[in-house]
């Protein structure tokens, strides 16, 4: 099942890279269905097979380009991306309060968040752009309750003086993609408002 993720993602992140910028994903799970749902657990894998940029650099070429955290002894960026993703989709589904338990598998395939020179040197536009499969199954049997989906999660990062203004409020890169992962999330599994849309930036 996981290596089913891998590989349907791995085709749809090398088919996504362009100036058209998306929040996109299959039909969202009728609410009718998810409404039986009760979230038992969510197990995100970040694949060290992803290539990681430490390049301050206006596009770094990388699956993973994250360098708002340290990294400290023992914790690797697949480690913070990891966290991540994973509190992301917890909240979002969050709202699922039926009886059957179930447990989301995820598989981040892109996570791409702004360098400093990006974030304070862009004038124009940027984008964070990720990417990652999702399945829901049963907690207990492992049964599949859902398709592997392909989620991908873009939306427009804030620059300069927006960026340094949101900062100062809380709203840092970590926050907004968490929350932005969230509600992608609640809006797959029918729980929240649909997310999908597309927009046109720059972008890497």
């Amino acid at each position: 099942m996981r290596a089913f993720l891998i590989l349907a993602l791995s085709t749809f992140v090398l088919s996504a890279c362009a100036s058209q910028w998306q929040t996109d994903y299959a039909a969202p799970i009728p609410a009718e269905v998810s409404q039986n749902w009760r979230l038992a657990g969510v197990e995100v894998l970040v694949p060290e097979t992803l290539t990681v940029s430490e390049d301050n650099v206006y596009f770094p070429i990388a699956d993973i380009v994250w360098r708002e955290e340290a990294l400290t002894p023992g914790v690797t960026r697949y480690d913070q991306v990891d966290a991540i993703v994973t509190d992301g989709i917890t909240r979002g589904a969050s709202g699922l309060s039926g009886s059957q338990a179930v447990k989301i598998l995820a598989t981040v395939g892109e996570f791409h968040a702004l360098s400093e020179i990006a974030r304070y040197g862009l004038s124009t536009s940027a984008v964070h752009n990720i990417a990652f499969a999702m399945q829901v199954v049963d907690a207990r049997t492992g049964a599949a309750l859902s398709e592997p989906t392909m989620i991908q999660a873009d939306f427009p990062a804030l620059l300069r003086d927006e960026a340094i203004q949101a900062e100062t409020a809380g709203q840092t890169q970590r926050v907004r993609i968490t929350d932005h992962i969230a509600k992608v999330t609640a809006g797959y599994l029918g729980i929240g408002p649909d997310m999908r849309n597309s927009f046109v930036t720059i972008g890497q």
